[in-house]
């Protein structure tokens, strides 16, 4: 399947309002999401045929449009419901979820305040995002040159695909070198995330992530955030400069697409894969799983 271009798979993807041949789901090129990246999204996990924290993340996909200006012409339930029969209908149990918002081509310009808003989801099957032998053993990442902007110059608190762009230039950048992704700071060089996954670092026993105020706050990093309290460990919120690196004994990322996937090198610093990172990836794992409750 990996190997199949996007466009030519089998199955349905949910597109404004009705199921259409995966093959024919298509806008086009004077779309105004393409040009001037008037679009949101979210990327959904399912694990057992329940897509986690669905409600969590259609939220936030109507919330980045707000910020973006424009209005999604459903309601959440109704994305939800879409959701749900997109992974049935494509027969799947554990997969990747992507609804997305965008502005269409009615105009083309900066100016679109007329443009249709279309909403479409789609699911796929897609296995871990890090290769797995390797993020058992911590995978490796490079420092990135881009930094994530000030919020005054950018829409920092949406999930929108302009903010993307330079995540896939550092990710592009720390893959030929052979790094399986990048830390990125921020405009004042503090330590923000990395290219599609938040931080955590652990020192004496205390959890340590930057506070996200030029980041999305995840919402598998707030999941952790409540399986470490659940556990007893401390978690610090705060700024974290890039010269702290070298005093943390550990160090993990989390999101959908990552899960929490323990962290072995960033740059010219270590890191062991140490018993709190192995403890919170189970406690994950068994949440998304239902191998346990969800947390209230």
């Amino acid at each position: 399947m990996a190997s199949i271009p996007f466009d030519q798979r089998d199955g349905v993807i949910w597109f404004n309002g009705e199921f259409v041949p995966w093959k024919d789901a298509k806008v086009h090129v004077l779309t105004h999401g393409l040009h001037y990246a008037s679009c949101v999204f979210e990327g959904e996990r399912a694990y057992n045929g329940r897509i986690f924290e669905l409600e969590a993340h259609t939220a936030r996909l109507f919330e980045s449009a707000n910020i973006l200006g424009f209005e999604i012409p459903y309601t959440q339930a109704a994305i939800n419901e879409a959701c749900q029969e997109e992974l049935r209908r494509q027969g799947l149990t554990d997969a990747y979820v992507r609804p997305l918002a965008w502005r269409g081509s009615e105009m083309m310009g900066v100016s679109a305040q007329s443009n249709r808003i279309n909403v479409a989801i789609a699911a796929w099957e897609w296995p871990s995002y890090f290769d797995p032998a390797q993020r058992l053993k911590g995978i490796r990442l490079d420092l990135a040159k881009y930094r994530r902007p000030d919020p005054m110059t950018a829409p920092s608190k949406s999930k929108a695909a302009g903010l993307y762009m330079i995540c896939t230039l550092s990710k592009h950048a720390a893959e030929q070198k052979g790094y399986a992704d990048a830390l990125m700071l921020d405009w004042r060089g503090r330590v923000a995330e990395a290219t599609g996954a938040n931080v955590f670092f652990v020192k004496d026993g205390v959890l340590h992530t930057p506070t996200p105020d030029a980041f999305l706050n995840g919402i598998t990093r707030q999941t952790v955030i409540r399986l470490a309290a659940k556990r007893g460990y401390e978690v610090r919120e705060r700024p974290i400069m890039p010269e702290e690196l070298a005093g943390f004994e550990q160090c993990f990322l989390s999101g959908t697409a990552a899960e929490v996937t323990p962290v072995s090198e960033i740059g010219p610093y270590r890191f062991t894969v140490g018993e709190i990172t192995k403890t919170l990836m189970e406690d994950y794992l068994a949440l998304v799983q239902q191998k346990q409750p969800a947390l209230a």
